[in-house]
C-alpha cells in the first residue's frame, strides 16, 4: 500500500496516519524527519540540506526527492509507505510520476487521501488549542477547555499559546498551503479522470468528522479501492 496523505495544517493528518501505517504495517515517510536525520547524521544530502536551510532558502526539490529515493529503498519500505509532506509541489509530483527519481526501479502510488477540512474550521481548532509547557498537556477552549480557564488542570500553572498557533500565523500558513497544494489536489484528480494503469485512486475524506468517523471513512475507502 503506497499512500499520498494531504490535508492543510490541522485537518488530523497526524492521527490518521499514526492509524493507517500501524494497520498497514507501513512507515510514515515525512520529508520533515527525513531532512532532520539526514542533517544530525551529517550525509552529503544532508549537509547539502543544511547549508541551504543556514543559508535561509528552501531546500530544493532535487534534495528533497533524492532523500526519498535513498528512504524508499530501505527494507521496511518493501509493503509500502505514506507520504506525509510530500509532493508539497508539482514538480515532486511530476518526478514521481515519470520515475525520474528512481535509477533502477518503478514505484507506482495506489492512494491519495485528502483529508478535506475548511479554513475557518482549521482556524477555530488550531487557535483554540493551550499548552501547558512543562508537561505537554494541551488543551481547546472548545473542545477540551481546562477545568479553569488558562490554568493547566493538574498544577494551576499558566497555560501559552504557540506562536504557530496564533490566528494570524495559522491563517498564513493555510494560504501557503493552499498556495502549494491547491495545484496538486488538482493534478491528482484530474489524473483519475483521465485513467490509465497507473493513475492512483483519489480519496477525497471530509475531515470535519470526528476521529473515529474518519478513520472509517478512510479505511472504507482504501479497502475498496485496493490492488
Amino acid at each position: 500500500m503506497r499512500i499520498i496523505l494531504l490535508g492543510a495544517p490541522g485537518a488530523g493528518k497526524g492521527t490518521q496516519a499514526k492509524l493507517i501505517t500501524a494497520y498497514y504495517h507501513i512507515p510514515q515517510i515525512s520529508t520533515g524527519d527525513m531532512l532532520r536525520v539526514a542533517v544530525s547524521q551529517g550525509t552529503h544530502l544532508g549537509l547539502q540540506a543544511k547549508a541551504i536551510m543556514d543559508s535561509g532558502q528552501l531546500v530544493s526539490d532535487e534534495v528533497i526527492i533524492r532523500l526519498v529515493e535513498a528512504r524508499i529503498r530501505q527494507a521496511d519500505c518493501i509493503n509500502g509507505f505514506l507520504f506525509d509532506g510530500f509532493p508539497r509541489t508539482l514538480p515532486q509530483a511530476e518526478a514521481i510520476r515519470a520515475n525520474s527519481i528512481f535509477i533502477d526501479f518503478v514505484i507506482e502510488i495506489d492512494h491519495v487521501v485528502e483529508i478535506a477540512v475548511d479554513d475557518e474550521e482549521i482556524v477555530k481548532r488550531l487557535s483554540g488549542r493551550r499548552i501547558h509547557l512543562a508537561s505537554g498537556r494541551i488543551y481547546h477552549l472548545s473542545y477540551n477547555p481546562p477545568h479553569i480557564p488558562n490554568k493547566d488542570d493538574v498544577t494551576g500553572e499558566a497555560l501559552i499559546q504557540r506562536k504557530d498557533d496564533t490566528e494570524e500565523t495559522v491563517r498564513e500558513r493555510l494560504r501557503i498551503y493552499h498556495h502549494q497544494t491547491k495545484p496538486l489536489l488538482c493534478y491528482y484528480q484530474d489524473w483519475q479522470l483521465r485513467g490509465g494503469p497507473d493513475a492512483p485512486c483519489y480519496i477525497s475524506i471530509d475531515g470535519h468528522a470526528s476521529v473515529e468517523e474518519v478513520r472509517r471513512q478512510i479505511f472504507a475507502a482504501l479497502e475498496q479501492n485496493k490492488r
